[in-house]
């Protein structure tokens, strides 16, 4: 798993240096970070006390802690402080698996909590997306999705009831979708386009997550389809934006 972390290692301010002194402070504490001083989880000294260690304002520490929290590195808990987040999940070009596989991929174990596994009749939207008929039936399954304990972000999958027959009797929340597929439906995805963008967080989706309404994510919209270009499966991906990042590697690299 990559971290997020690699900045420069700073252990001290320089006054007359003309990068500003929140922009020193920030790379100085995500040194600590780096080298292990703190650990994911472990609670950042209060705001007087960074002031008065570095000899800075506390509106200095407070904008240094605010690029920190932007950049996914911290959280701030009301009441509570500043505590340091895991190192975020990468994700970028790679063949086509499924979150299960990813997070096998990462050295963390992956398990759901399904929220819902049901049978509904398709919309004209998704019957398009789908290439079947409005009011079709479609297997409907959205889950929680886990890293280890941690609640990453939330799926739902739509699928043609046609392709898999019986699938919303499956037990889902430990085993792989795709593997289900496969071996039960002979069904093995052969491609997909995948479209990323930037959302704020409902409030279902956040209280489900542990978040705050409005929390950064990065949502997916991806379609997959078979080895004959048929469609497999619809998916929307709502991942916390604070857990993961996506890095392209563009031309040769």
């Amino acid at each position: 798993m990559t971290g997020a972390f690699s900045p420069a290692i700073v252990t001290s301010l320089d006054k007359s240096s003309p990068i500003p002194l929140y922009h020193q402070l920030r790379t100085l504490l995500e040194g600590q970070i780096e080298r292990g001083d703190w650990k994911p989880n472990d609670r950042i000294p209060p705001e007087d006390e960074l002031a008065s260690r570095y000899e800075v304002s506390k509106i200095t520490v407070r904008e240094a802690l605010k690029l920190m929290s932007a950049a996914g590195l911290v959280r701030r808990e009301q009441g509570r402080g500043t505590f340091v987040n895991a190192p975020r999940l990468t994700q970028g070009p790679r063949q086509l698996t499924c979150f299960t596989g990813e997070m096998k991929q990462s050295g963390l174990r992956a398990h759901s909590r399904v929220l819902e596994a049901e049978v509904i009749n398709c919309g004209a939207d998704l019957a398009l997306r789908l290439g079947i008929e409005p009011g079709d039936s479609v297997f409907r399954l959205k889950r929680v999705r886990f890293a280890n304990d941690e609640a990453m972000g939330i799926q739902t999958a739509y699928l043609p009831l046609s392709l898999v027959p019986g699938i919303e009797a499956e037990e889902l929340s430990s085993r792989s979708l795709y593997a289900t597929l496969e071996q039960r439906y002979g069904l093995k995805p052969a491609g997909a386009r995948e479209t990323h963008f930037a959302v704020g967080l409902e409030a279902d989706d956040a209280r489900q997550l542990g978040l705050e309404a409005g929390s950064p994510a990065l949502a997916a919209e991806r379609l997959t389809r078979l080895a004959d270009g048929r469609p497999l499966e619809y998916v929307v991906s709502i991942m916390r934006g604070d857990r993961y990042r996506i890095i392209l590697n563009l031309g040769d690299f």
